[in-house]
């Protein structure tokens, strides 16, 4: 049996699927191979933060959430009732970097997936479920077939260790 394949995002990617070109593609081309999820409280967040970003890039933010309404389709909420066992352990894991994140770490250890992130300038994926410490990865090392197939068209994601 081979490893799951998939990643949990968090609101940050959510908004640049809605907004962007980039992630809606990496979506759409592995969503047939990989599962995508996010907690409930993600998207919650990426509607909140609809209208400010719309406003500001001169878009429609009635169609933005549109938008998010329909990445439903490719991105799997999760609702917090099944995460929500893991929180002691994801507050552990998460607590150097934003505490508030501890769903998005939920979801990741109660699926056993990477998370991936947009956080400030930089996309990142890190595995949650497999180091205590949120070290940031290669998608291309040994831990890639879990996440993206080896294809040259696999993302490519800014490093950075904690």
């Amino acid at each position: 049996m081979s490893p799951r394949k998939g990643l949990v995002l968090d609101a940050n990617i959510l908004l640049r699927a809605v907004f962007g070109i980039r992630v809606m593609q990496l979506l759409e081309t592995y969503e047939d191979v990989a599962g995508f999820y996010s907690p409930d409280v993600c998207f919650a967040e990426a509607e909140k933060y609809i209208p400010d970003v719309a406003k500001r890039r001169g878009l429609n933010s009635a169609l933005a959430r549109s938008i998010l309404q329909d990445v439903t389709g490719i991105i799997q909420p999760v609702d917090k009732s099944l995460y929500e066992s893991h929180e002691k352990l994801a507050r552990e894991r998460i607590q150097r970097r934003d505490p508030r994140d501890w769903p998005v770490v939920a979801v990741a250890l109660m699926l056993g997936l990477p998370v991936w992130t947009g956080c400030g300038r930089y996309v990142l994926l890190f595995s949650s479920c497999v180091s205590s410490s949120n070290h940031f990865f290669n998608p291309y090392s040994s831990m890639s077939s879990n996440v993206w197939p080896s294809t040259p068209a696999a993302p490519r994601f800014a490093l950075q260790h904690s």
